[in-house]
């Protein structure tokens, strides 16, 4: 049985979402020369855009609770689109600052709710390949969406990049109104909400979770001093491993999809010691140019195989939270993609060192899971 049509367009806001979050690192110079601002001001608005996601995702969810999924998803399409639109047209730094931290909250808040409507649209044994279809959309931003930006961006200007950023998001709107169900959602009492919480079983991933997207993004971030420091080769290779890490990224939340429903317990168990076992090999092997950029495409897809699985065990294990469990996963993650990049940078004195850190990363993942009674793909596994 195929997946609904809305699915895809709802994937097709997250590629959008998932190009606005990253495309910034290839258009900062034009950027803030164009505003009169140094490149380290103009970095601010990476940061301000990290921080709106982490705090947007319980927020926002608990702001439009017991509300219809289409009202809210189309009000943060909506809301994201007109960020983009006064980004592309103003000459402030502090408004385009201000529109970034707006556009965060709409990513977050529309994230989290797609991640429980996208498993409500299916049946209990095809939420995880209806999880891959949503996520699809991030690695097919880090593929195309971020190299396209930043191509478009270098002929056209900054502004082109944010006027398309601002079209894609018009027709994921008209399919948000044609396809997601308008009823309102289930509404309980905040207590009861954050109560889930407090579940044992939840925490066990909701931990592994946000260890396993800092290892990604900690080591994701520099792969630029690696390819052209220990491996040797040109600026132009830099793009290349990006694309590679992309593809894998691609390949693994697709195959998790079709494996998590039925076999979330082989795929993190058969997993998480690839994962780490791959971050030790790049820091051996980043001064052999082949073997580094096979890796990469293997470290992608392991790194989306388990972060989609995870996801699905985290909206699993959170259901007694219809209106959070969405925020839980988010910000579980976005707390990973914050986190990594910042750990990462206190070890850049060796090329190599956000390679092995993503391995302690993952080594801690691990090692939680195991002291915290949960292996990887214990009881609380089938999503």
């Amino acid at each position: 049985m195929p997946l609904p049509f809305p699915l895809y367009l709802l994937a097709l806001a997250v590629f959008a979402m998932g190009t606005s979050e990253f495309m910034l690192a290839g258009l900062l110079p034009d950027l803030a020369r164009d505003l009169g601002v140094s490149v380290g001001a103009a970095g601010a608005l990476t940061s301000a855009f990290a921080v709106g996601m982490v705090v947007g995702a319980p927020l926002m969810a608990v702001l439009t609770r017991g509300r219809s999924a289409r009202g809210g998803l189309l009000g943060f399409v909506l809301v994201f689109l007109a960020a983009h639109l006064l980004g592309a047209v103003t000459d402030s730094f502090a408004v385009l600052l201000l529109s970034r931290v707006a556009a965060a909250l709409a990513n977050a808040g529309f994230l989290a709710l797609a991640l429980t409507t996208a498993t409500a649209m299916v049946p209990a044994d095809r939420k995880a390949r209806a999880l891959a279809v949503l996520l699809g959309g991030t690695t097919v931003a880090t593929v195309a969406g971020v190299p396209g930006g930043a191509l478009l961006g270098a002929a056209a200007g900054w502004r082109a990049a944010f006027w398309a950023v601002a079209a894609l998001c018009v027709p994921a709107a008209f399919g948000i109104l044609w396809g997601v169900p308008g009823g309102r959602g289930e509404r309980r009492s905040l207590r009861a909400e954050f109560g889930v919480l407090r579940s044992p079983r939840l925490l066990r991933v909701l931990v592994p979770a946000a260890l396993v997207n800092a290892a990604t993004f900690g080591a994701f971030t520099f792969l630029a001093p690696v390819v052209t420091g220990p491996a040797g080769l040109g600026a132009a290779w830099v793009s290349v491993a990006l694309v590679l890490f992309g593809a894998g990224s691609f390949a693994g939340v697709t195959a998790a999809g079709r494996l998590a429903d039925r076999h979330a317990a082989r795929v993190l168990a058969v997993g998480g010691p690839l994962f780490l076992a791959g971050w030790v090999g790049l820091a051996a092997l980043a001064e052999r140019p082949a073997a580094l950029l096979g890796l990469l495409l293997v470290q992608g897809a392991l790194a989306f195989a388990l972060g989609g699985t995870l996801i699905a065990r985290i909206l699993y294990e959170a259901a007694g939270a219809p209106a959070l469990a969405g925020a839980y996963a988010t910000a579980a993650l976005n707390v990973g993609a914050v986190a990594g990049p910042l750990l990462a940078a206190t070890v850049l004195d060796r090329a190599t060192g956000p390679f092995l850190l993503s391995a302690g990363l993952v080594a801690a993942a691990l090692a939680f899971a195991a002291v915290s009674g949960s292996r990887p793909g214990g009881p609380a596994s089938r999503c």
